[in-house]
């Protein structure tokens, strides 16, 4: 697998939760935020209030040294007086999109489908994932089946940025 220098970004946008479990009983709702994590570093959203289809359109970028680290995904309802409670997690597989930055892809159509991941017993995937070239930059969106939870799914979109990738003795940056 290709080796990432370690000023490689790693941008994941959270877009919005889908079906996700009621946790507040009197309101049949629940108080939404996800923690993304990757090594050392954590990431939190913003609350959505009384939301069990909220919408987050947060933006969040790790530095990215290590493609084997997983990159965690929690969701929590937030509790005013209570522990939060658990809303289930899921992990980022971003090896099918490391390999599509590989394929020394140039001066594809917007909107071309690079690769299409399918969902598996390995990933977190709910429905296929495109991997789409766009303005000289790979995007993958995904939809995320949460775990350990009775129902729920997370739509999350990925991109690499600032990362130079080593093919052999070829190298390619991507800005």
């Amino acid at each position: 697998m290709s080796n990432i220098n370690r000023n490689g970004l790693l941008r994941i946008r959270l877009l919005r939760g889908h079906n996700l479990a009621i946790r507040d009983a009197p309101t049949r709702s629940s108080d939404p935020y996800v923690v993304i994590t990757c090594a050392n570093q954590k990431f939190k959203s913003r609350v959505v209030k009384r939301n069990c289809n909220p919408e987050w359109n947060e933006e969040f970028t790790f530095s990215l040294t290590d493609i084997n680290t997983p990159i965690k995904l929690a969701v929590f309802d937030r509790d005013r007086f209570t522990k939060d409670d658990g809303m289930g997690d899921a992990e980022i597989d971003i090896k099918p999109y490391i390999e599509c930055l590989n394929m020394g892809l140039e001066n594809l159509p917007n909107g071309c489908v690079v690769k299409r991941v399918q969902p598996s017993r390995s990933n977190s995937l709910a429905d296929e994932s495109p991997c789409v070239w766009n303005d000289g930059k790979i995007t993958q969106d995904m939809t995320l089946r949460l775990q350990n939870v009775e129902c729920g799914e997370i739509m999350i979109q990925v991109q690499l940025f600032n990362v130079s990738i080593f093919k052999g003795r070829r190298t390619y940056s991507l800005a």
